[in-house]
């Protein structure tokens, strides 16, 4: 008998049995569980367990904290409870059935993105680069000469680097028409088809537009239809590669197997590409150039102050619901249309701010081995952009620190609206999201940094002092 039998015993009981359970699978320090009634997971005799360290429930899942032996923990769960091994995959489709429509919504939204964002933090980080190098003045009598000018390594890396940025942004749309395919299981060499259509060289770029005294067109001769690229689209690309997918799926429950593979993918693909620049591109164009225009303004009016508060103040409670997934749309919107978001520093600082109040609380709480278990990683992940476990696991359990971190972050989401920081892309939400500022922003971003650093400690502490934070400690039996 290992040292988890007992503690795996108690877990299983607690969650209601291995009948209540519909998946199981584990991440990095936490057990995450699909149950067919989650109101039979007993929340409170399950933090009374040794091992445990915290629960919660996100996105249709109940998460229990268990720390760095998790995995091994999982083993003996999954072989006491009579439950096969599940992918993280299987965990989400199936985490759905507990989510309201709005929730399914947002978790494909989220879908969508996540496999994008890794490209979009390399593209980020190389705009800017090539910001510091090619458009800051350094040298010369009156520092009016960049490293570009004076430099012809720096000159050809200035624009090799470029290679990249422009697949990654200006190509964007086939990132996304892929990811539709691939979340929704159709055929995702017909979702980068669809995308390449969206960006073609034959196409009028969607930058030249604007500029261009003639727009080419198709010539059907009873119509035209103009010949207008989607290039860092985000709206259009969305459209295409769902009525794409959900072309395939009909077709392929109306035609025979035998000739599936030749006409499924034909009759989805070419009706998929007219709809898309026909109808869908011209509407995604226009919604999108409505929504960026509508946050650009509002983040730039005299008012402006006042939507950075809310903003800032409100992040994170939109973490809880899974509506900031919402912002990466935002964000690639904002990018495409002003070449920068001034949206994505605030979730940076939001972040910055959370993982501060939790730094407080590891101060307040500095003798309690078994929450720095939990308190030291989430700190960490939390400054690295990752902010769920610091939230659930500290934050929201005294409620007190998650206040803190809210005002912080307001604040400091004020400075930087107020000094229009603005980013070249989505980065790294955290500490090292200053790499993914714009260069000329880079001091009024960390005078903002501090002060979501400062703030939510200063508060967090003052806050445990007061009466609210004595009857949390209370409330928790501490």
């Amino acid at each position: 008998m290992s040292k988890f039998t007992d503690p795996a015993k108690q877990l299983l009981e607690h969650v209601g049995g291995s009948e209540n359970i519909s998946v199981v699978t584990h991440c990095a320090t936490r057990m995450r569980f699909v149950l067919n009634d989650p109101k039979k997971a007993d929340a409170e005799k399950i933090e009374d367990i040794d091992l445990v360290k915290g629960t919660f429930t996100n996105a249709g899942q109940f998460q229990v904290i268990i720390g760095n032996e998790v995995s091994s923990f999982y083993n003996e769960f999954t072989k006491m409870a009579g439950v096969s091994d599940t992918s993280k995959d299987e965990a989400k489709v199936a985490a759905k059935q507990n989510m309201n429509p709005l929730q399914r919504l947002i978790s494909h939204l989220a879908d969508i993105f996540t496999p994008l964002i890794p490209a979009l933090v390399v593209g980020g980080l190389i705009l800017g680069f090539r910001n510091v190098i090619g458009s800051i003045g350094m040298f010369g009598p009156e520092n009016e000469k960049t490293l570009v000018d004076i430099s012809q390594f720096w000159a050809g890396a200035h624009s090799f680097l470029w290679l990249i940025g422009e697949a990654i942004f200006h190509f964007l749309p086939v990132g996304i028409t892929w990811a539709i395919s691939r979340k929704m299981g159709t055929t995702q060499i017909l979702g980068i088809v669809l995308g390449i259509t969206l960006v073609s060289p034959q196409l009028l770029n969607a930058y030249g537009v604007a500029g261009a005294e003639d727009i080419p067109v198709w010539d059907f001769g009873f119509a035209t239809v103009d010949m207008i690229g989607y290039q860092a689209q985000v709206i259009p690309a969305i459209l295409a590669g769902f009525v794409l997918a959900y072309l395939e799926i009909w077709l392929r429950k109306v035609i025979p197997n035998v000739v599936s593979m030749i006409f499924v993918p034909f009759f989805a693909l070419i009706p998929a590409v007219l709809i898309a620049h026909v109808v869908l591109g011209p509407i995604g164009w226009t919604i999108g150039t409505w929504i960026s225009d509508v946050v650009y303004s509002g983040l730039t009016s005299a008012f402006g102050w006042l939507f950075a508060a809310i903003f800032g103040f409100a992040y994170a409670p939109l973490v809880i619901t899974g509506l900031h997934h919402m912002t990466n749309a935002i964000d690639l919107q904002l990018m495409s249309e002003f070449n920068g978001t001034n949206l994505w520093p605030m979730i940076a600082l939001s972040n910055i701010a959370q993982g501060s109040a939790v730094m407080a609380m590891i101060f307040l709480n500095k003798n309690d081995e078994k929450e720095k278990q939990v308190s030291v990683p989430a700190a960490i992940s939390c400054y690295l952009g990752v902010t769920e476990p610091a939230m659930f696991g500290i934050n929201l359990k005294y409620v007190f620190p998650f206040f803190a971190a809210m005002i912080g972050s307001a604040i400091a989401a004020i400075i930087s609206v107020g000094s229009d920081v603005f980013a070249n892309s989505i980065g790294v939400g955290g500490i090292p999201g200053f790499l993914s500022i714009q260069f000329q922003d880079w001091p009024m971003f960390f005078l903002a940094m501090a002060v979501a650093v400062v703030v939510p400690i200063v508060l967090t502490m003052t806050f445990a002092r007061m009466s609210w934070g004595r009857k949390a400690y209370k409330s928790l039996g501490k």
